[in-house]
């Protein structure tokens, strides 16, 4: 079997290992385009997905675009009979239906449920308690082919959106390769997805992550979570929009906030108030600073003038 694999971010990287490591025959990986990054915009970065492709000797297709006729030869002429899709843009109908066996795609939820660019963030966002991971048949609609396999996991409360995308990275690679395992050993069509689901996932904006006093205790730590370690849940304050990296639900019940909705002893704990309670502050940034847990940022810093 000749497999194109696609893909771009870190999240795409164990799959197209895990793939080689089963030795399968993957002739291209196609990826984004290099961009210039770093300090000054003067380094050229490439993509986790094409440096993997480099190190296994794989050679890296690179389009700007994806309809482009030359391309679409180049691909036609690799002859492929599948292709997986992992972390990588919307395919254009003509290219996702080359290969003979279809293009599968891996995404980071239950299917139907999340469908979109954000899952992983949007599932914590809203306080599930299970996500998991769906391969599936690219079809015109996005997120919406027949569902190959599924892998289901629990959400800890000690999750937030940066060890769920770990774990469901390297779960994820591993249902890829059982599911091409299965379509090389037999005839699989998928299960359509008949549930019409109205927990979505769409991309991330930077109001997404503004985080409201207002609403209960368990809403805000969620959001926190959610966008932790990026982008990050920001509280609006007179030194800027601070990011909240970590926080925990306050526990204490004699609390008195006065009129105030931030309570410090200078020392140890920050509190916000919230809806119903309050949330203890762990790990935050200061806008023009690196990340500081409380302690650190007390000794030395004032938080009542955030308010």
């Amino acid at each position: 079997m000749r497999i194109i694999f696609m893909g771009t971010p870190a999240f795409a990287v164990p799959t197209l290992l895990k793939l080689c490591e089963a030795g399968y025959n993957i002739p291209a990986v196609i990826t984004a385009t290099d961009k210039p990054g770093g300090r000054g915009k003067k380094e050229i970065l490439q993509s986790e997905v094409k440096k993997a492709a480099i190190r296994l000797n794989i050679p890296v297709m690179q389009p700007s675009n994806l309809k482009q006729p030359g391309f679409i030869e180049e691909v036609k002429a690799l002859a492929p009979d599948l292709f997986i899709v992992v972390a990588f843009r919307m395919l254009p109908e003509v290219l996702w239906r080359l290969p003979t066996l279809g293009t599968i795609n891996l995404h980071a939820s239950l299917l139907p449920d999340y469908r979109g660019a954000a899952p992983i963030n949007w599932a914590i966002i809203n306080g599930e308690l299970r996500t998991g991971v769906t391969t599936f048949f690219i079809r015109k609609e996005i997120d919406t082919g027949p569902v190959l396999k599924t892998k289901a996991i629990d959400i800890l409360s000690t999750d937030n959106a940066g060890t769920l995308h770990d774990k469901l990275m390297e779960i994820g690679a591993d249902l890829v390769v059982d599911t091409v395992h299965d379509l090389s050993n037999t005839s699989i069509s998928g299960i359509a997805q008949k549930e019409i689901s109205h927990k979505l996932a769409p991309k991330l904006n930077y109001e997404t992550g503004k985080i409201d006093l207002a609403k209960n205790s368990r809403e805000i730590i969620n959001l926190i979570r959610g966008l932790s370690p990026y982008p990050c849940a920001w509280l609006p304050t007179k030194l800027g929009d601070i990011k909240i990296i970590s926080a925990i639900e306050g526990s204490e019940t004699d609390i008195d906030f006065n009129t105030n909705p931030l309570l410090t002893n200078q020392k140890s704990f920050i509190y916000l108030k919230t809806g119903n309670g309050y949330i203890s502050l762990q790990t935050f940034q200061i806008p023009g600073k690196k990340p500081m847990q409380v302690e650190a940022y007390l000794n030395g810093n004032k938080a009542e003038t955030w308010f």
